[in-house]
């Protein structure tokens, strides 16, 4: 693999390279990555819908979101009509300027499992969990953490059943002091989101170190922080 190869390879922004007939020719790993969010088919019609008229590149700003990844442009391109190519361009998806996160050394597990407990009293909404167990202790506020979270609970309280995921977010860093950290989520979901009360949430976050995505899901970011 030649440098400028391995550049590609290791771009944070996905690229794929198809043939005429729709079929992957090359990709690179955060391509590999994206999709787990989206078909072949639909970023074909994407690199076809957006390309050039003629032979050439061509550069769109369009606002685009797959799943966990949010891009802000893209660039078509193709010199024949054997192959095209495309490459998404990322949104940034968190606030960088945020001073690195102080706390104590906490187990994630135990403050979600302690959060879901207090909210399921006297409720008859089913809290349903889905876990990646790989999550180290990591350094937390646990006291907003706690607050935060419960908040999350509450936008979806009108549901009849609320459903808490815990993974990691694969390639995605965040760097304090020149140090980067891997990143984890906590996805909050239920079939009924409390506007009113998701707008006091991004009040509150907004007062706080955590980085939060509000959607039709509620996600909190967290960097994995150990010493």
């Amino acid at each position: 693999m030649t440098f400028e190869q391995q550049w590609l390879e290791y771009d944070y922004n996905p690229f794929i390279l198809f043939s005429s007939n729709a079929k992957i020719i090359s990709l690179n790993t955060e391509a590999q990555f994206l999709l787990g969010s989206v078909s072949t088919s639909e970023l074909f019609e994407l690199a076809t819908t957006y390309s050039s008229v003629s032979f050439g590149f061509k550069t769109t700003f369009l606002e685009l979101e797959f799943g966990r990844y949010k891009f802000f442009g893209i660039t078509v391109g193709y010199e024949d009509d054997e192959q095209i190519g495309i490459k998404l361009y990322q949104a940034p998806a968190f606030k960088l300027k945020n001073p690195k996160p102080a706390g104590e050394l906490t187990n994630i597990y135990t403050l979600v499992d302690l959060c879901i407990s207090t909210n399921s009293i006297g409720s008859k909404i089913k809290f349903g969990k889905e876990f990646d167990p790989t999550i180290p202790e990591i350094v937390i506020n646990s006291n907003s953490f706690i607050k935060i979270l419960s908040k999350i609970y509450a936008c979806f309280k009108e549901s009849s059943e609320i459903n808490t995921k815990i993974y990691y977010r694969v390639g995605e860093h965040i760097k304090f002091e020149d140090k980067k950290y891997s990143i984890f989520s906590i996805e909050v979901s239920g079939a009924i989101l409390d506007e009113k009360k998701a707008n006091e949430l991004q009040t509150l976050v907004s007062n706080s170190n955590f980085y939060i995505d509000i959607q039709s899901k509620i996600t909190i970011n967290i960097p994995m922080i150990t010493a």
